[in-house]
Order: structure tokens, then C-alpha cells, then sequence
């Protein structure tokens, strides 16, 4: 059976989603077509061989309707011919643009493709593709769980309460994301991995200065009386200091078939090794990454202690906590450039967002097994796992 390897694979750098944010001003199909274009320019491939480019967006309305990625692909002077497509996931949709294309590769479907993401939450804030006063759920879902669904906030919420895991530890693991993605920056770590657009160089919400005390004296993000009553368990404890940003960004990945790297001449950042999707509570929501862990390892044959790096999406801190309580995961191997508390979370881009810095961090640090998993809302995760050759 054929391999699957990444041989280059960048990104944007990532910007406040808000309308003064340094990336506001780029439409997403140009954020999405920077990436692309300088994934070409920087592996030296013939853009003609690509068979497909894979993207994720999350909010495909507006500014992002319209099949974002082919319109993006074009922008970035790829041939006519050369197709694209794009998928939802929520927020591991990029990540799910990766599995796909990694699977093309291996049934022999393609030879080269690209996956990737953007979002810009800025121009298409979230939920834009849900009018006001209509239910996207519908009346079995109403049925199947009559006491109602709860928004990703209320799940983290309920994730800290389940799990014991305190705001002492949540805002002590935001604030180490924050120093790691500082550092790194600072070492020129994500140089090989960022592309500058238009005078922005650097991940707008990369918090250097932040302290123990600037984060305790945030209030609750999500306090909600009815919520507080239906569920008196919840002590209230995520804030924006310890849950993701929202953001404008875009990455991208090029995939390739072993062989083709090497008829190419090309060197692999990684191979891409193992693959799993799962589904979990759909009211708890963000810790299907849990089993998708489990699930992942088992399916590479490997156990937690032959995984060198993790890249887990810091979509709320308490869904990292509660999984490396589960999985018992050490957390210094886990996002070591900092993860999304710090450098954002712009959706459909995140999870090739992940995947780029990973590739990068297992080369810089000499790693041979790599682990990604990400949690998305309705109950869903992707994991997967790469290998160094």
C-alpha cells in the first residue's frame, strides 16, 4: 500500500477576528490563496500535478459561500483545471481536509493534493450561517434530547465541572501557552512555517506580558442564569483568558504519494501514519478527542508513551486538562510553540494550522511519532498521528 507524506506546509499569521484586527481587511479567499500560493512557491512543485486541493471552512456564508477553496485556488494563479472542494467539520473541517487527502493519496486516487482552511471571523463572525430565528437542528434533534443542546461555552463549563478542573489550572495552563508561543517566536521557531501577508508578520494575539494576576481578574465568558439553574454543578470559571480567541487566518499542507516526493526530489517533513474520526456527547460535545486518542493509537499499533509531540486544540483549556487527565498525557509534550489560547483560533483553518506547526516542531526537536486531535462542536473528533522519516 502506498504512503502519504507532507512535504511543506505553512500559514498565515493569525489576526484578531474583530474588525480592527490586522487581517481584517484581506477577503478570506485571499487569506486562504496566500497559503496556497506560497505552498507552491516553497516546495517548487508544478502546480499542474496537483490532482486537488481539500479546504475547510466553518461559516460558509457570505464573503465564505460559494465553494471558498476553488475560488481561492484560482486566486492563486493554480491551473483551471486543477480542482477544489470544500468541507465541514466545524472546527477540525481543515484537519478532515488532511485525512481526506491523505486517504486519495493512499487508495491511489491522487498523487498530489493539497489540504487546507480559512476562516475569518471578522467579515463571517461565527454563526452567520444561521439566521436569526431559525433551528439548523430540527425536530428529531428536539426530540432526541428534549431538555435542549448548549453552546460549546456551556459545554466547556460543564467539562471543568466533570473533570474537578479548577480556574487556578485553567489560567495557569493559559498562561503557559502564551509564554511557549512567545518563546517561540521570539527563537524563530515559526518562521519556516509562517507566510507574511501585507506587513503582518507575526500572531496578533500572542500575549507576552500576560500574568497569573491579569487572568484571575477576568470575569466568567459565559455565565448564563437559566444555564446556572439547569445545571448548579457549573462553577463559571472559563473566561477569554483561558478559551480560544476568535481569528482570521488561513493554512495549507502539501500532501503527496512517498513515491512521488521521491521522484520529485523532494524530503518529507512527515508521514502520515494513522487516522481516526469518532463521535461523543453532543451536549458535552468537546471530548470526543478523548476517544479519538484511544482510538488512533490503537489503530497505529502505538501507545501514549511512543508519542514524542501532541498537538491538542486549545479550543477551551479545560478540554485539554480533562484529556491529559484521561489519557495521562505529559502536558511538556503537549503544544510546545503554545497552542489556540494564545495563538488563535480562526476555525476552518485550525486544524491545518496544527498540522503546519507540528510537522515543523517534529524536525526542530528530532520526533518521530507526532499526535493531532481536535474537538468540534455537535460531539466530533479527529486524531491522528504522523511519523518523522
Amino acid at each position: 500500500m502506498r504512503d502519504a507524506v507532507v512535504v511543506e506546509a505553512v500559514r498565515t499569521p493569525i489576526g484578531k477576528g474583530k474588525p480592527n484586527g490586522a487581517l481584517a481587511h484581506v477577503h478570506p479567499v485571499e487569506l486562504l490563496a496566500h497559503t496556497l500560493r506560497t505552498l507552491v512557491e516553497r516546495s517548487g512543485v508544478d502546480p499542474e500535478l496537483i490532482d486537488d486541493v481539500i479546504g475547510g471552512t466553518v461559516d460558509q456564508v457570505g464573503e465564505q459561500a460559494m465553494n471558498t477553496t476553488r475560488y481561492a485556488a484560482l486566486s492563486a494563479g493554480l491551473p483551471e483545471s486543477v480542482p477544489a472542494t470544500t468541507v465541514d467539520r466545524q472546527c477540525g473541517s481543515s484537519q478532515q481536509a488532511v485525512h481526506f487527502a491523505a486517504q486519495g493519496v493512499i487508495s491511489g486516487a491522487y498523487d498530489i493534493a493539497v489540504a487546507c482552511g480559512v476562516e475569518s471571523m471578522s467579515r463571517v463572525p461565527m454563526w452567520s450561517n444561521v439566521p436569526e430565528g431559525k433551528d439548523p437542528f430540527g425536530p428529531g434533534i428536539a426530540a432526541r434530547y428534549p431538555e435542549g443542546l448548549v453552546p460549546q461555552g456551556i459545554s466547556a463549563e460543564l467539562i471543568a465541572a466533570k473533570w474537578s478542573v479548577t480556574r487556578e489550572q485553567m489560567d495557569a495552563f493559559a498562561l503557559s501557552s502564551h509564554r511557549r508561543a512567545a518563546a517561540a517566536w521570539d527563537a524563530g521557531l515559526f518562521d519556516a512555517e509562517v507566510a507574511p501577508l501585507e506587513g503582518v508578520t507575526r500572531d496578533e494575539c500572542v500575549r507576552p506580558g500576560t500574568s497569573t494576576e491579569v487572568l484571575a481578574g477576568l470575569r466568567p465568558a459565559y455565565h448564563d442564569p437559566g444555564f446556572a439553574e439547569r445545571f448548579p454543578q457549573i462553577e463559571w470559571n472559563v473566561t477569554a483568558g483561558n478559551a480560544s480567541p476568535v481569528n482570521d487566518g488561513a493554512s495549507a499542507v502539501l500532501v503527496m504519494a512517498g513515491e512521488t516526493a521521491a521522484r520529485l526530489g523532494l524530503r518529507p517533513l512527515a508521514r502520515l501514519h494513522s487516522f481516526a474520526v469518532t463521535g461523543s456527547d453532543p451536549l458535552l460535545m468537546l471530548t470526543g478527542v478523548v476517544p479519538a486518542t484511544e482510538k488512533v493509537l490503537r489503530r497505529a499499533g502505538l501507545s501514549l508513551d511512543d508519542i514524542d509531540l501532541f498537538e491538542v486544540n486549545e479550543a477551551f483549556s479545560s478540554v485539554v486538562l480533562a484529556w491529559q487527565q484521561e489519557t495521562g498525557a505529559d502536558l511538556d509534550k503537549v503544544n510546545v510553540h503554545g497552542g489556540a489560547v494564545a495563538l488563535g483560533h480562526p476555525l476552518g483553518a485550525s486544524g491545518t494550522r496544527l498540522t503546519t506547526t507540528l510537522v515543523h516542531a517534529m524536525r526542530e526537536r528530532g520526533a518521530r511519532y507526532a499526535l493531532q486531535t481536535m474537538c468540534e462542536a455537535g460531539g466530533l473528533a479527529n486524531a491522528m498521528i504522523l511519523e518523522r522519516i
